[in-house]
């Protein structure tokens, strides 16, 4: 964090300091800024967030410990720390981050990318700070910091000489990306698509159009709106960048994206693609699994070519990557049982795309086993979505479907009713007897999708797998 006084810091947030020890309002600090006390290193400023089954009140002494130099706080504790308190911890967190990317941005030539869009977020920040890094000083944020508390976290990382921020926004509701990405105004926003994700806490898509759509209004005037031209949604979005003055720079795989991928061919080893980067014909061999990673790297590319890095360098940088994030199309196992472990995030779109990359990267000689959990926050589409993927896991013709947990149980139930009544398709309660299945059931050549919402916790039956077959 850009070295700040107490005394700015109490101001800023409209808090109360309370001194400790040798400190006076002119104290400065500059450590890292965390709600974890865990991850507090000495200078820190720990965030005591109450939480729903704890209290970070509670953890302040182990803060302490770890050399805390602040704590922010919603009451005053009797603690050996210097404090200021404020009546909402989350909101003083994203207005300490507003202020220190502002001093940032005034002192160098700091740009600013947000990322939002149903899927694949995380992974176009990944590609897109990858790309940046060569580039100068950047920030991004761990794993999938999106939300009204890792968004901020991630900010507050900035100094006086980082040069790219990249901010990723996901939305528990309408206004949450339009607070989060007022926080900092980025010069560039990317949305990636717009889809059935989270759509039952927003009352269906068009609701999740205009939440999505909240990031282009908070791009800054006369800023960047990178957009995807093959989703219509994302696409109607182009008027309200030009109303706020903005360009637009077109990705995808239609006739006028600026940045266009053609000849799309996906193997086991990666999906290899030549791209049109303004007119300019180039190779790209990603080796993140996956055809719809292509998008997500296409997205990076057109934000990496509007700062100046060229094309080429973009590409060249994208293709080290080996995985996105862990959990997200991870190979794991050996080339006799391959396991891919994609059990971090689900949504309709998301697990078509898995189970059509299964498809597609399955030898004829070889056998496909789909491992499926349920989709969170689906709300009244939950039955029916649930149903397309049982649906669609048949018409893949997947030879072994795992359907794990009551949630899911309806994919199961529609690949029985479609035909995979004959043991292809099979239902278990919990992970740990589909994992009792499974070690009895793969075999050598077998490629292993392992598919569900992150509450779902099928991650961690993936990397038993991937352990048990490596």
């Amino acid at each position: 964090m850009i070295s700040t006084t107490l005394s700015h810091i109490a101001a800023v947030l409209g808090g109360r300091l309370v001194l400790h020890g040798d400190d006076t309002p002119d104290t400065t600090v500059d450590g890292l800024v965390d709600t974890d006390s865990r991850l507090i290193e000495p200078g820190g400023i720990f965030v005591a967030k109450p939480g729903e089954t704890t209290d970070g009140h509670l953890f302040v002494p182990a803060a302490i410990e770890r050399g805390a130099a602040l704590a922010l706080v919603e009451r005053e504790l009797d603690e050996p720390v210097t404090q200021v308190v404020v009546p909402d911890v989350v909101e003083a967190l994203g207005e300490l981050a507003r202020d220190v990317v502002a001093r940032a941005r005034a002192a160098g030539d700091l740009r600013i990318v947000g990322i939002t869009g149903s899927n694949g977020k995380t992974t176009t920040k990944n590609l897109l700070a990858r790309i940046l890094e060569d580039e100068g000083p950047t920030v991004a944020p761990r794993a999938s910091f999106n939300n009204e508390v890792g968004a901020p976290l991630t900010m507050l990382r900035v100094t006086e000489d980082t040069r790219f921020l990249v901010s990723e926004f996901g939305a528990s509701g309408p206004g949450a990306i339009a607070r989060l990405a007022g926080l900092v105004t980025p010069d560039i926003g990317v949305v990636l698509m717009v889809g059935m994700a989270h759509a039952g806490g927003f009352g269906g898509i068009e609701a999740t159009f205009h939440a999505k759509s909240e990031l282009v209004r908070a791009t800054r005037e006369g800023g960047l709106a990178v957009l995807n031209t093959d989703d219509p949604r994302v696409a109607a979005m182009a008027p309200i960048a030009r109303e706020r003055g903005q360009d637009v720079r077109w990705f995808g795989r239609g006739e006028r994206a600026a940045v266009r991928a053609v000849d799309v061919e996906v193997s086991a080893s990666g999906t290899r693609a030549v791209l049109l980067v303004d007119g300019v014909a180039h190779t790209l061999m990603l080796r993140v699994l996956g055809e719809h990673h292509v998008m997500n790297a296409l997205a990076a590319i057109a934000a990496a070519t509007a700062l100046g890095v060229s094309a080429a360098d973009a590409i060249a940088r994208l293709e080290t990557v080996e995985i996105a994030e862990r959990w997200r199309m991870q190979p794991l196992g050996s080339d006799r049982v391959r396991i891919i472990n994609d059990a971090y995030n689900a949504s309709p779109d998301s697990m078509a795309a898995a189970l059509r990359t299964l498809a597609q990267i399955t030898g004829p000689e070889e056998r496909t086993v789909a491992v499926l959990g349920a989709m969170s926050e689906l709300g009244e589409y939950a039955d029916e979505e649930h149903d397309r993927v049982g649906l669609l896991a048949v018409r893949l013709r997947i030879q072994r479907i795992v359907v794990i947990g009551q949630e899911a149980r309806r994919m199961y139930l529609e690949a029985i009713a479609q035909g995979s009544w004959d043991g292809e398709a099979v239902f278990f309660p919990d992970a740990d007897s589909a994992y009792d299945y499974l070690v009895g059931e793969l075999r050598d050549g077998d490629r292993v999708l392992v598919k569900s919402s992150n509450s779902a916790g099928l991650r961690f039956l993936g990397d038993r797998l991937g352990e048990s077959f490596a």
